[in-house]
């Protein structure tokens, strides 16, 4: 990447990164010496300053990038400001002063565009919470957040507390049965299980005063432990009607731009939560934590639209017959919902973890922020300038961009007191959640020269996604072990904090790599960006391979056909939505294209006589674009006019199944089975002892 028409400015922290000018400057093709400053921030800042009337400048710290932006406004300039971390990732280290081919990798990434825009999910709060828990948890908070928010509160049981003098705020009471939606658009809906109306209560203490057994307190509930069922406080409150034992419209649903869920089982148990839905539980602490982010929730707010969704090429299932489900599996926000033979996306829910793209065997699924082609440019760029400036073995860091960036910045923190920091050869890869990396790119980062690629879990994440992870590694670990490419080249790190993954970065040992780095960027098609990918390795590959078995559950494959089974009755084409499975004209036959099968199983599962079985593997070369035959079949010819029709196993089944049935007795019917459709007609009119609905007596 050329850094033509941007101005760097580079900093050795107080001499504490070892900066060799010269050297970085030929890395990154700079036709003139580079200034190193040794504090930007402070005794150098005219330096920055100077720079500002420049329309791009790329700054090597982050630390003071909010410094740095407060001189930029102060200064009247708005240039394009990007910084770029080279102090923690690559100088604070053992290996600093081998280092320098990293520093040019992550200076050039930065240099590169930012990525096209991509559209937005908007949100509109009015600030309306309903606050849900026992009564005294949930008024105290109704209470507190009152002059902020259009607060309105569900009691789920009576705990003390009581209700305010002034009715400033609605209170229900109830079970609560079921939450729906997202910030500014929550159904909620609960049952009313108690003999007092809260609605239509007017506190006037008459029936508290009339219980015998005390069972009402200033809650306006009655403990039905405690009650006798005498009834007092049903003539106490007398035409104001809000006590009824025998309530038959119990059912209750409002809607609420926010929701603070104080009961101990939340009602809405997802490993991700909705955005304006917050369940802290009993600890104190985190209820204030959490009213205090609601509390910001008012207004009109935006996120990217994370996935692209593309229902012809979803195989989730065809005429009722179920295939793959392994969207619906992974998705941790239940933004992902079955609609009829395709499945629909609820973009407000989701959380933008990219999962459902990872293990989409078709691409249906696409992640659109960041895509496919950003972070593949991003990676070769990395690589590339990697490479060219001397680095090798790189080993591909993958993290968030929250948790895991301060985890992998903490291990550089370290060396400062006897850690080691993070190795030279070792690059990190910002994504925006790790549950996106996928085959596709984990064998991107191969095919343009890494050694290895590691994804960095903190142990946030939901299991479904690290076994995601694993799995796809696995699929792409046997794809390269199949091809001769030796060592192991994938690993998720799981590490809660930075000692732990510094131990485990110093211990990876290289693997082999390819021989010559790919050139081709990354498609944003899924299929089709495994299409370069696996050609290349294949070209280079050291042992080179036709076919290679896989693991179960791999998006390539093949089918076994039971031929003594199979009547070519073609069920399977029509079900097949990757026009893997094709007819042919010409003659009865089955043929496949393997490259077009994602072994979604809907084939398997669609055939009537069981007669097919998935072979999860890859083949490689040109056979596996090439339809293939799987199984033909002699031609049945009609036995009046001879004129072919369907084929003889399906005849014969056919024939074999209906020759006891009654209205087949007599061969007659039987003989009609073997004519084709004209004939048939043909048959029946001539045949004068065929009943006829004249025939029918009334």
């Amino acid at each position: 990447m050329s850094l033509e028409g941007k101005t760097l400015r580079i900093c050795s922290c107080n001499g504490t990164i070892p900066l060799d000018a010269k050297r970085l400057a030929a890395a990154l093709g700079l036709g003139e010496p580079l200034a190193v400053h040794r504090a930007l921030c402070r005794t150098d800042a005219a330096a920055y300053r100077a720079a500002l009337g420049d329309p791009d400048v790329i700054v090597a710290c982050t630390q003071e990038a909010p410094l740095f932006g407060e001189l930029a406004e102060g200064s009247g300039a708005h240039p394009d400001l990007r910084f770029v971390n080279i102090r923690e990732v690559a100088g604070w280290s053992a290996e600093g002063a081998r280092a320098l081919p990293k520093m040019a990798a992550l200076v050039a990434a930065a240099a590169l565009p930012e990525p096209e825009p991509v559209r937005t999910v908007e949100y509109e709060s009015g600030g309306a919470l309903l606050v849900i828990g026992p009564s005294a948890a949930a008024l105290d908070w109704a209470e507190r957040l009152a002059e902020s928010l259009s607060v309105s509160v569900l009691v789920t049981r009576g705990e003390g507390g009581e209700l305010p003098l002034e009715r400033r705020y609605p209170v229900w009471s109830g079970k609560p049965k079921r939450i729906t939606g997202h910030l500014g658009a929550f159904d909620v809906e609960w049952t009313q299980d108690n003999p007092i109306d809260l609605e239509r209560c007017t506190r006037c203490n008459a029936c508290v005063a009339a219980c015998p057994e005390g069972a009402i307190d200033f809650t306006y509930q009655i403990d039905l432990a405690k009650c006798k069922a005498h009834r007092e406080c049903v003539e106490a409150c007398g035409a104001i009607g809000a006590i009824d034992f025998a309530r038959q419209d119990r059912a209750r649903k409002e809607r609420f731009d926010l929701v603070l869920d104080l009961a101990v089982e939340p009602l809405i148990r997802t490993p991700d939560l909705p955005q304006g839905y917050a369940a802290p539980g009993a600890d104190p602490l985190e209820q204030a934590l959490a009213a205090a982010k609601l509390a910001q929730l008012v207004g009109e707010f935006a996120k990217p639209r994370f996935v692209e969704y593309r229902a012809s090429l979803c195989a989730h299932s065809r005429s009722g017959r179920p295939g793959c489900t392994r969207c619906l599996e992974v998705c941790s926000t239940g933004a992902i919902s079955e609609d009829g033979d395709h499945v629909t996306v609820d973009p407000h829910l989701c959380a933008g973890c990219g999962g459902c793209a990872t293990v989409c065997p078709s691409g249906a699924l696409r992640h659109a922020y960041p895509r496919l082609p950003d972070l593949g440019r991003r990676l070769k760029t990395l690589l590339d300038t990697y490479r060219a400036a001397g680095g090798a073995d790189a080993c591909v860091v993958i993290h968030d961009v929250t948790r895991g960036r301060a985890l992998v910045q903490g291990v550089g923190r370290r060396a400062a007191k006897g850690g080691r920091g993070l190795p030279a050869r070792a690059l990190p890869l910002e994504v925006f959640h790790v549950g996106s990396v996928g085959i596709d790119l984990l064998l991107g980062a191969i095919c343009y020269g890494a050694s290895r690629a590691v994804v960095v879990a903190t142990g946030d994440e939901p299991q479904e996604y690290l076994a995601a992870l694993r799995e796809q590694m696995g699929f792409a670990q046997a794809i390269l072990g199949g091809l001769g490419y030796a060592g192991t080249h994938f690993e998720l790190l799981q590490a809660g904090e930075p000692r732990a993954l510094e131990e485990a970065l110093w211990a990876l040992a290289p693997a082999r790599g390819v021989a010559r780095a790919a050139t081709f960027h990354l498609a944003a098609e899924k299929r089709g960006a495994l299409d370069f990918e696996l050609e290349h390795l294949a070209r280079h590959a050291p042992a080179p391979a036709e076919a290679i078995a896989l693991p179960r559950g791999a998006p390539f494959g093949a089918l076994a056909i039971d031929k003594a089974k199979c009547t070519l009755c073609k069920a399977c084409i029509g079900s097949c939505p990757e026009a893997a499975l094709l007819d042919a004209p010409e003659r009865p036959s089955l043929r496949f294209i393997e490259r077009n099968c994602v072994q979604c199983g809907l084939c398997v599962n669609t055939c009537p006589e069981d007669a097919m079985r998935l072979v999860p593997r890859l083949l490689l070369g040109a056979q596996a674009k090439q339809p293939v035959t799987l199984h033909e079949a002699e031609p049945f010819h009609c036995v009046r006019c001879g004129k072919p029709f369907g084929t003889r196993p399906a005849i014969d089944a056919m024939l074999a199944r209906l020759a006891t049935h009654a209205m087949f007795a007599g061969g007659a019917g039987l003989r009609r089975l073997q004519m084709c459709a004209d004939c048939r007609v043909v048959d029946m009119m001539e045949n004068p002892s065929e009943a006829s609905i004249l025939d029918i007596r009334r």
